[in-house]
């Protein structure tokens, strides 16, 4: 009987904590990619979620761009060999991968909104962004 009260319990202060629950079987993965390294880091994430995407490709997919991370969303952005970012944004944003960029970072960066890829949308805080999806969409955080 005290096993089942404490186990209500805890269920109940899970709740009450705004703990996401887990996704149900028949409901698709979704996943937050965590891009604040530099254009390496983008080029490498880019390359996971292309994979990712082979392996799961029901798996809904948001990535967040800050700090330096913001970079690789920027137009004329190219990786080390030359090659631009923006087709391979482009062709993920056509599988439904979603590009959101940090406002904050751009402002202090001081770069102009109008320098960001038209695949990307920013938001206002790109932590706040990767918080509110996590606690209240249920996205799983990766950061690679």
């Amino acid at each position: 009987m005290r096993r089942q009260f404490l186990t209500t319990a805890l269920m109940g202060a899970v709740l009450l904590a705004g703990i996401a629950a887990p996704a149900r079987a028949d409901e698709p993965i979704k996943v937050v990619y965590q891009l604040s390294d530099g254009l390496d880091q983008a080029s490498r994430a880019l390359g996971n979620i292309r994979n990712h995407l082979r392996a799961a490709p029901d798996t809904r997919i948001v990535v967040v761009g800050l700090g330096d991370g913001i970079k690789f969303l920027l137009k004329d952005a190219t990786e080390r060999n030359g090659n631009p970012f923006e087709p391979a944004v482009m062709a993920l944003a056509k599988q439904g991968v979603e590009f959101r960029v940090c406002a904050n970072t751009l402002s202090a960066h001081d770069v102009s909104p109008e320098r960001v890829i038209a695949s990307a949308r920013l938001v206002p805080s790109g932590v706040a962004e990767i918080a509110r999806l996590q606690a209240r969409e249920g996205f799983v955080y990766l950061r690679p």
